[in-house]
């Protein structure tokens, strides 16, 4: 179960006149933003270990990028993590990072079979995001598209008899790495397309109902309309 916290206050996203952090002088960052679905990966994972103390949340505007943050990280984009005097980026990778380097419940399960799903699940989720991303953008078909919801769905079921997330009763790095993106596509399908995802799909319908009672995926579950808004502007030239 997620550790109870006390929401925390976000703080203020840095642009381009932000002057920088105090680098590498022992405090663990997250570079992150709060509208960006791989950066809600890492912060993710970051609150359901309860690291809100531990790991700093550095934010960043990523339409007036500090010219610094290029500095810190040369790939120039997020989320990326200040840990031990090294940068580590990639949202996948700092999943497995955060959940190794840090206390805290594991995201990670410890059955060799279940182990052997997730990385199974991380691997596909590297063709199913582009396949929807791609489609929302008028380049991949309509059966392509409900074929990678079809998909997700036929994943449920291997632990559907334990529980309702992806490995069954407990949430796990596997559905961290779909949470950001599936609840994106539920109200992006919805407002651009009129479809709902869940429908005909029971088992997504029921992890979707899930993910909410996950104190760390309320946490970072950031506000619908503006989501819906920045991700149109900048993913799909609509204003």
């Amino acid at each position: 179960m997620a550790t109870q916290v006390t929401q925390e206050v976000l703080p203020p996203f840095l642009g381009s006149n932000s002057e920088p952090p105090s680098f590498f002088d022992g405090t663990t960052r997250l570079y992150t933003t709060y509208y960006c679905p791989f950066a809600q990966r890492a912060w993710l994972a970051r609150n359901y270990k309860g690291l809100h103390d531990i790991i700093q949340l550095v934010p960043i505007d990523l339409d007036d990028r500090p010219t610094w943050y290029k500095e810190v990280y040369p790939e120039n984009k997020v989320p990326a993590l200040e840990h031990d005097n090294k940068i580590i980026g990639e949202s996948l990778d700092l999943i497995k990072y955060i959940d190794a380097h840090f206390e805290g419940p594991s995201l990670f399960p410890e059955d060799p079979a279940k182990k052997e799903f997730t990385k199974e699940l991380f691997d596909y989720s590297n063709k199913w995001n582009p396949t929807l991303f791609f489609y929302l953008k008028g380049t991949k078909s309509e059966d392509e598209m409900k074929t990678a919801f079809d998909t997700l769905e036929e994943y449920f079921s291997k632990y559907n008899h334990e529980g309702p997330f992806l490995l069954g009763a407990q949430f796990s790095a596997a559905d961290v790495a779909y949470a950001p993106f599936v609840q994106r596509y539920y109200y992006l399908f919805t407002d651009l397309h009129k479809y709902d995802i869940t429908e005909g799909r029971p088992k997504l319908d029921a992890w979707l109902k899930a993910l909410d009672t996950v104190e760390a995926c309320l946490e970072t579950k950031w506000d619908e309309e503006l989501n819906l808004k920045i991700y149109k502007r900048r993913n799909l030239g609509i204003v």
